[in-house]
């Protein structure tokens, strides 16, 4: 009479090894679904994420009373009620020139802020100097200083100095807030750059500008671009500073747009028209650089 001996899994079979990591829930999902499906998913919310702004867009082309009479969502069954009047009454009034003085405050600011973030985050990362500890702390304690408490200060400074109203006084005060984070994170990101590199081309006689345009700087590309993405939208779509220190002459678009809120009342037509025109260029922006925004974003998270 033989008896059954039990044997142990071998190794590769169904059974889980004492050691062996369990697997989370979403990947045991992930894996169930498919990738297709997975895809199909994410192209649902994708599409349920721009429906805000496709019904913008239908608004901006539709007239003021046919906007307060019916629904953006009747385009579909009523095709012909689209119309480019209300941009060419936008273009036609001041909005042309908020536009330009977005680009010429937004433009400068993002570069100025990714210039001087870029070489203070190299010189906190890889120069010894006297006091740099101390003065990183500082710049560090700087990120939690609201921009309310400087908004009088800086008020009266640059009544003071003249600048008050003008668009080099709203440049400076964005750079002046922008840095303490900007320098933060780059310092962050150059840390992680192997220090054999910089070493071998220090040994090859490179100054400490040559390395850092020819070895930090292109290292650095995915989080200078996701920083000059988010220094970017955050200047194109200020409201506070520009009410505070922006004249009705240099006034950028979000300025413009509340002056003819406030004194128009529910002009829907010109309100969503120039909405409309205010978030082309961030999306513009986004698109063109989202390789380099994941990169930005992921970088670090994996050694």
């Amino acid at each position: 009479m033989t008896t059954a001996t039990a044997t142990a899994p071998p190794a590769g079979s169904s059974g889980l090894e004492s050691g062996a990591p369990r697997r989370g829930l979403a990947s045991r999902v992930v894996d169930k679904l498919g990738s297709g499906a997975v895809q199909v998913v994410m192209i649902v919310l994708g599409l349920f994420w721009l429906v805000p702004t496709l019904g913008l867009l239908v608004v901006s082309l539709r007239t003021n009373q046919v906007n307060s009479a019916e629904g953006w969502w009747t385009i579909f069954t009523k095709p012909a009620e689209l119309t480019i009047q209300n941009y060419g009454n936008l273009l036609g009034g001041g909005f042309s020139a908020s536009f330009w003085n977005t680009v010429a405050i937004t433009v400068p600011t993002t570069v100025l802020v990714i210039g001087i973030a870029a070489m203070a985050g190299y010189a906190f990362a890889w120069m010894d100097f006297p006091g740099r500890d101390v003065a990183f702390l500082v710049v560090v304690g700087l990120l939690i200083v609201p921009v309310q408490i400087a908004l009088i200060p800086i008020a009266s400074f640059y009544g003071s100095t003249g600048i008050f109203g003008s668009i080099l006084g709203v440049v400076l005060f964005h750079v002046a807030f922008g840095l303490p984070f900007a320098i933060f994170l780059l310092r962050n990101f150059f840390v992680g750059i192997p220090g054999s590199l910089l070493e071998a081309a220090r040994m090859d006689g490179a100054s400490e500008w040559k390395i850092f345009v020819s070895v930090v700087f292109p290292l650095g590309k995915p989080a200078i671009a996701s920083l000059g993405i988010f220094q970017f939208l955050w200047v194109w779509n200020d409201m506070l500073i520009a009410l505070v220190f922006a004249d009705t002459g240099n006034q950028p678009m979000t300025k413009y747009l509340q002056s003819q809120m406030r004194q128009f009342g529910s002009n829907t037509d010109i309100l969503s028209s120039g909405a409309f025109m205010s978030l082309i260029i961030p999306l513009v922006l986004f698109f063109a650089f989202q390789r380099y925004f994941v990169q930005g974003m992921m970088a670090g998270s994996v050694k």
